[in-house]
């Protein structure tokens, strides 16, 4: 006879969130501001696709000292993996401890502001319209979710969609808060504190605090154990 098939489950204590962030090394942060000092915004995105594909020492060493030189904050501990692409860094603000996986895209504008809090984990092949985004601490983002933070007006009906207005609205996830697998949040949503987004889900419309969503939109599932909505 087949022997039994084990299908429990196993814990483990989550790493990423309680590492401790240390201070980052003095001759990283001094680099980082020669850099800024002595090259233009082009000329920094420029060498920064001398490292942007390898996973050595020296090429994440200097993905992270350019994200530094360019960007309008950023903090301690932060990786960023390979194939990370962006735009308009020079609006980015991110905090401590921030771990950004491989093949990520976060796209900026002009103007805009992309705030991203400490402890913040986002997983490879994520995708973010940043013109106007707010993710709070602790917040995990799972590979592949995606927000989209503008849409076209689809106004006047007698040219193409891509030729009417953007419209941009913010995008705010709360913190705490866990995006699951291939998720997409639409513009102008707000995710509350706490919440959890199925994999998958397409949320249309804002998520109360400690909320478990999922689905084609999203809908109300309960609320997590231990929280009695109010």
């Amino acid at each position: 006879m087949p022997g039994k098939i084990d299908d429990s489950s196993q814990i483990v204590k989550a790493f990423h969130s309680r590492e401790e962030v240390g201070e980052d090394p003095e001759f990283e942060i001094g680099l980082s501001q020669s850099l800024r000092n002595n090259y233009s915004g082009d000329a920094l995105i420029e060498l920064y696709g001398r490292f942007l594909a390898g996973d050595g020492y020296l090429d994440t060493l200097m993905r992270r000292t350019i994200w530094r030189a360019a960007a309008r904050r950023f903090g301690r501990g932060i990786h960023v993996g390979s194939n990370v692409g962006f735009k308009h860094l020079e609006t980015f603000e991110i905090g401590n401890g921030v771990f950004i996986g491989s093949q990520a895209f976060i796209q900026g504008r002009i103007g805009g502001k992309c705030i991203i809090g400490n402890k913040v984990w986002i997983g490879p092949q994520s995708y973010f319209d940043a013109r106007d985004l707010v993710i709070e601490d602790y917040v995990g983002w799972g590979p592949g979710a995606k927000v989209l933070g503008s849409a076209h007006v689809g106004l006047p009906l007698d040219v193409p969609i891509i030729q009417t207005d953007l419209e941009i609205k913010r995008v705010r996830i709360g913190a705490w808060a866990d995006i699951g697998v291939n998720a997409v949040i639409l513009p102008g949503v707000t995710i509350g504190k706490g919440s959890q987004v199925g994999a998958g889900a397409v949320v249309t419309e804002d998520v109360p605090t400690f909320a478990v969503v999922a689905g084609i939109p999203a809908k109300f599932i309960k609320w997590r154990e231990g929280y009695e909505g109010k």
